[in-house]
């Protein structure tokens, strides 16, 4: 958003998406939050609360919710407001400075183990070990799946092994990706990036399922027959509802599992932000607040 990589974002922009701080004030119609308690705020800040998906628990999906950086102040504000419903708790067994990234970042990476019934058999494959998918690596071994991490950085393989991951895959080399052709149950795709789409999907066993994550800019060429052939599918998933926002935290405090984060004071923002696009932040960047 702060480079409109996405979209023309408007200036001036205050950006901040994954945000934990505690109550100032209550509305009148707030229901279980109090001043002084401490929540968690993610990409949406709210929704309708009476169309058919906010009532059927998909608020994320409701065609009038409000992304918290978009058309408003964001987290790196003095103060930022929210839906109660929106506005979550953070449970006992999370450190508070570092769940901020749990609060978009993880449940996108939640979700798709939610929404496709991944069960602790399957073997998953997780590309891209970054801000996303190295938590996406700490839910899938925590679930019990035999977890291979795609990296296009051959640095990144021990990082992968330590996150939790039973195997290493160049995301871009052909020739390993063909080598274990047939073989994944599901395949989460975390990153941005144009990539070997074919040889991608090549990787799954037959009715294996590529699930996107990700937010691909540039058209995506693939061919169907590799599809067709085995049954696969393609799907994607955006962050998640305030319900399984809440799961996502109580199975993070439940199995120990943290984002791992680099702590920068909110005076050096740009600092930070520079540190970000440079490729080199482990995994995610926390700004602590210093006003």
């Amino acid at each position: 958003m702060v480079d409109s990589e996405w979209f023309p974002a408007s200036y001036p922009l205050v950006p901040g998406h994954e945000v934990v701080g505690t109550i100032v004030a209550v509305g009148d119609q707030a229901k279980g939050r109090s001043v002084g308690q401490r929540v968690g705020l993610g990409w949406h800040s709210h929704s309708c609360c009476h169309c058919n998906f906010c009532l059927g628990g998909d608020q994320n999906l409701c065609a009038k919710r409000q992304p918290t950086i978009i058309g408003r102040h964001g987290g790196f504000a003095d103060r930022v407001r929210a839906h109660w419903s929106w506005s979550l708790p953070i449970p006992a067994g999370l450190d508070p400075s570092s769940a901020g990234p749990l609060m978009c970042g993880g449940g996108t990476a939640f979700l798709p183990f939610v929404i496709n019934d991944i069960k602790p058999t399957d073997k998953v494959g997780v590309v891209g070990i970054g801000g996303l998918g190295h938590l996406a690596v700490k839910f899938a071994h925590a679930w019990g799946c035999e977890v291979t991490a795609f990296t296009s950085t051959p640095s990144k393989r021990d990082e992968a092994l330590l996150l939790g991951a039973h195997h290493t895959v160049s995301s871009v080399d052909v020739k390993e990706l063909k080598a274990i052709a047939g073989t994944l149950d599901f395949l989460l795709v975390t990153v941005g990036a144009s990539l070997e789409w074919d040889a991608l999907i090549g990787t799954l066993a037959p009715k294996g399922r590529l699930h996107m994550v990700g937010v691909v800019t540039e058209a995506m060429k693939i061919k169907t027959g590799g599809l067709l052939s085995w049954q696969r599918s393609i799907s994607a998933s955006p962050t998640p509802s305030p319900t399984t926002l809440t799961k996502m935290m109580e199975f993070s405090a439940r199995h120990g599992i943290a984002p791992q984060v680099e702590h920068f004071p909110m005076s050096r923002m740009n600092e930070a932000l520079d540190h970000l696009r440079s490729g080199k932040a482990r995994y995610r960047v926390v700004l602590d607040a210093d006003f």
